[in-house]
Order: C-alpha cells, then sequence, then structure tokens
C-alpha cells in the first residue's frame, strides 16, 4: 500500500494537485496511508472520519433525508461526502469511503464487504463505485483503502 499512497503523491504532485479524504468505515487508514509518505503535506489537504450519520451531516453536509431514504452504505451518501469534504477542504480531488466492514452490521441487502466509494473532482462530475470485498475486518477495509488509492489515480484530471 505504500507504493501506491506514494504513486499517488507523485500523481498530485506533478499535477500541482490537491487531496483529501472523507472516511467511514476506512477510520482515517487512507488519510494515514497518504500521509505515511514524506512530502504529502504538499500534496494532502486533510481528511474527515465520519464514523457516525450525525458526522457525516455535521462535517460534510451529508443531507438528513439522503440518509433516511438510502442509509449510510449508499452511492448518494458517499456522494454528498465526497463534494462536501472537496467543497470544504478547496482541494483538487476528494475520495469518499461508506462501508460494512463487518464483523457484524451486515444485512440481506448490504452484507459484509459492502462498501461505496465516490470520488469528487474539482470542475467533473462525481463517480461513484460499489464494491463486495472478501475476508475478515480488515481485509475489507485494506481493499478499500487500495481502491480509494486507485481511484485518485484513474480520476486525476491530465
Amino acid at each position: 500500500m505504500n507504493a501506491l499512497a506514494e504513486k499517488v503523491g507523485q500523481a498530485l504532485g506533478a499535477r500541482g494537485l490537491r487531496a483529501a479524504t472523507a472516511e467511514s468505515c476506512t477510520g482515517g487508514w487512507v488519510a494515514q496511508a497518504i500521509t505515511a509518505v514524506p512530502g504529502s503535506s504538499q500534496w494532502f489537504v486533510g481528511g474527515f472520519v465520519s464514523y457516525s450519520n450525525a458526522a457525516k451531516q455535521q462535517m460534510l453536509g451529508v443531507k438528513a433525508r439522503t440518509l433516511e431514504a438510502h442509509g449510510a452504505v449508499s452511492e448518494q451518501t458517499v456522494t454528498e461526502m465526497a463534494e462536501g469534504g472537496l467543497a470544504r477542504t478547496g482541494a483538487d480531488i476528494c475520495v469518499a469511503i461508506s462501508g460494512v466492514a463487518g464483523p457484524d452490521g451486515g444485512s440481506k441487502e448490504k452484507p459484509v464487504g459492502t462498501v461505496w466509494l465516490a470520488w469528487a473532482v474539482r470542475n467533473r462530475p462525481t463517480v461513484s463505485c460499489l464494491s463486495f470485498f472478501q475476508g475478515d475486518r480488515t481485509a475489507v477495509r485494506e481493499q478499500a483503502v487500495e481502491q480509494a488509492l486507485e481511484g485518485i489515480l484513474a480520476y486525476l484530471p491530465p
């Protein structure tokens, strides 16, 4: 994961862009991976760990009606998280993650391993992705972090 975070840093630095994170189930792990790279202060603005629904609303501006209608683990919620993080930090790209890492909390509709991610990029449409990861809590979270970093690389403007 360190090599992937270094690639993210190189890509952001080469373009003069800055990133931010809005995390739920990963608990700040994307931000940790990014800040483990020396010099990351040049291209990382900061991150939000919005674990509760109240924090998603207060910190990122997720609408109560979005959470009521779709739940925390939904495309609508991660889109609002990513866009809220982008607006509040002045970054050029913000990745958001919300999911069911387990071992509890899953349902028939959203089993353990269900993770929604979204990438909001300044002046571009927000992109979202639904993933179903396998393994224990750590494995689900680790896979989500990797996908978040890969998405930053994929969705950066040229």
